[in-house]
């Protein structure tokens, strides 16, 4: 089980296409800020049928896109 399981698993029930998340709404799904082991915990996304797409300090967000024609649709 990972630290970030909680966040997966929001993304995979809200079922989007892509989501924009600040960091601020992240940590509200998590409950703890997201640090720099988010680096290493994202590859687990896939496992959801998503990817991270984007992080972007400047603005505070993480983009997350749906993978398209995968086994996780």
């Amino acid at each position: 089980m990972s630290k970030y399981d909680s966040l997966w698993k929001y993304l995979k029930e809200q079922n989007r296409d892509s989501y924009k998340l600040s960091y601020e709404e992240i940590k509200n799904i998590l409950g703890f800020n997201i640090d720099h082991s988010f680096l290493t915990y994202k590859k687990e996304i896939k496992e959801y049928g998503y990817e991270v797409e984007k992080i972007s300090m400047k603005e505070k967000t993480v983009i997350f896109r749906k993978i398209q024609n995968t086994k996780y649709q």
